[in-house]
């Protein structure tokens, strides 16, 4: 790549691409002596993977896609699990609690899978993470840290910590209370005995020997220990300099929770002669009370919440907006994020030049989204499902062939996939709150003329000239156009909301619109 190219796509505002330009700076578009530039993830498996991680590892792998469209510099991302830290404390969300309460203390892939499918709870928890990044097709290497610092992986950057632990050591307690600063130590050993990964005092400290020496609180004994081959893990901070020495890591996401880790992380990187890697802070997920998401809550939603009522590319697409704003993260959310995916792939195949980089749907589909259009929004299909009543996707397909005649006839198809999201959806949030208004006198004589117009039209009339005489009939007797279409929508509908009621007809039927007023009329709540 030329500097003028790279001059060009600094221009483009997408962050993706803004960030991956300043990668290849940082390289000055060169193959590092490893031979590849190095994007890493970290997930904790202390709980069930959640939604958040997800997201860090499909932004993390838009940032490599925009990398690999700009250079020629071959490319690895890294699933890293911290495994082997220790359980502090029992999530709410999972079986067997009594049992894991007898083992907290130790690290995740020694104590036992409380739902008893795997070897350890910190093998199911990644067994769980790799099944979801499998589903969604991402290229990325699992690595574990247990594995890693059992097989010798580490010993290097361990001895390297312990030949400065001194100077580490100096870093961290500014930051510590009186008490810790006592007992802090970068090393923590796992107990030979109980299994318990330590936090105590380190009385020794023999770079000969690559060891440190503690006092054991049950024996009074002073136990050495080695720090390597599994025999000790790291503090967090120390851990997280020492994996991006050790693995060569040069690009990685973190949450705005771990800001000042991050500082201290990257004092210590160059403390022991690393390079920190060039990083992106992500805003956090909040629930629907505004608290952050949770892997020991459980709070927010989860990967096969979000996947039963909209497709995947929808949640690639929140992923992808405003990644530096805190977001809700709730179910109300999910239709605007499929209608919002819908327009954005509308508008890429509709165009073609440099404005296809700052598309979302580039960046979701690596520069290859579909050319099928949906035509259709999921807000329509809700509301479709919501005044059939009927959850049998033949007959609702039958509208919508009517509606849409060049729909495809393939069974599995965008618009089937999101009309089976829409039954699910309207299932568990919308049927549940349906609740229908009886019309008032004024709204009775609106919706009587409004049918009776409706009746004079054929089959086929355009959506924009029913609007027309929505509005018309709503101006009549309506002060608010406002206050005409919610009492449509609480009327026919039994919601607060609804759809561009052109449209709506066109999709639901003249015919039956019709009806649908005469039993709104008739209805006696």
């Amino acid at each position: 790549m030329s500097v003028l190219d790279l001059k060009e796509f600094k221009n483009i505002s997408a962050w993706p691409f803004q960030e991956a330009v300043k990668l290849v700076e940082r390289f000055g578009n060169k193959i590092p002596d490893k031979g590849h530039v190095l994007f890493a993830t970290g997930y904790g498996p202390s709980g069930l993977p959640h939604i958040g991680t997800f997201g860090e590892i499909v932004r993390t792998t838009m940032v490599r896609q925009a990398f690999n469209h700009l250079c020629k510099i071959p490319t690895k991302l890294f699933a890293f699990s911290d495994d082997m830290d220790a359980l502090r404390k029992v999530p709410d969300n999972i079986p067997n609690q009594s049992m894991l309460k007898e083992h907290l203390g130790k690290s995740l892939t020694t104590i036992p899978d409380p739902f008893g499918k795997f070897n350890s709870f910190g093998e199911h928890n990644n067994a769980l993470l790799r099944s979801f990044l499998d589903r969604f097709g991402f290229e990325y290497e699992f690595k574990s840290a247990t594995e890693l610092y059992k097989s010798g992986v580490f010993d290097n950057a361990l001895l390297n910590i312990l030949g400065n632990y001194e100077k580490i050591r100096n870093i961290i307690l500014p930051t510590l209370g009186n008490e810790r600063k006592e007992t802090y130590s970068p090393f923590l050993p796992i107990c030979p005995s109980t299994g318990k990964v330590l936090q105590v005092k380190v009385v020794n400290v023999d770079l000969k020997s690559g060891s440190i020496s503690y006092i054991d609180e049950q024996s009074g004994d002073e136990v050495n220990s080695s720090v390597t081959g599994g025999k000790c893990k790291l503090q967090w901070k120390a851990d997280w300099a020492m994996r991006w020495l050790a693995l060569g890591v040069d690009y990685e996401m973190l949450g705005k929770d771990l800001i000042d880790s991050l500082k201290l992380s990257s004092k210590i990187c160059r403390t022991i002669g690393g390079i920190p890697p060039q990083t992106f802070i992500y805003e956090l997920f909040l629930d629907e009370n505004g608290e952050k998401i949770s892997k020991s809550k459980g709070n927010g939603l989860s990967l096969e919440e979000w996947l039963r009522y909209a497709p995947r590319e929808s949640l690639s697409l929140y992923m992808y907006k405003n990644p530096q704003r805190a977001k809700r993260l709730y179910f109300d959310i999910i239709p605007k994020s499929v209608d919002e995916y819908a327009d954005h792939l509308e508008k890429f195949n509709a165009t073609k030049g440099k404005e296809d980089l700052e598309n979302p749907v580039w960046h979701i589909h690596n520069g290859l989204p579909p050319k099928s259009k949906i035509g259709i929004n999921f807000s329509m299909l809700l509301n479709l499902v919501s005044v059939c009543h009927t959850e049998d996707r033949n007959v609702l397909l039958g509208f919508i062939n009517r509606y849409l005649p060049n729909l495809p006839k393939e069974k599995d198809t965008i618009i089937t996939q999101l009309l089976d999201c829409a039954i699910a959806y309207y299932q568990d949030f919308v049927k549940p709150n349906k609740r229908f208004k009886e019309p008032n006198e004024k709204e009775k004589k609106a919706l009587t003329e409004l049918e009776k117009k409706l009746t004079t039209l054929k089959e086929g009339t355009e959506a924009e000239e029913i609007q027309t005489i929505v509005y018309d009939v709503g101006k009549s007797h309506f002060d608010d156009l406002r206050g005409w279409f919610k009492s449509i929508y609480q009327i026919l509908f039994g919601q607060e909301a609804g759809p561009r009621m052109g449209s709506f007809i066109v999709l639901y039927g003249i015919q039956e619109t019709c009806e649908l007023i005469n039993s709104a009329l008739k209805r006696k709540n």
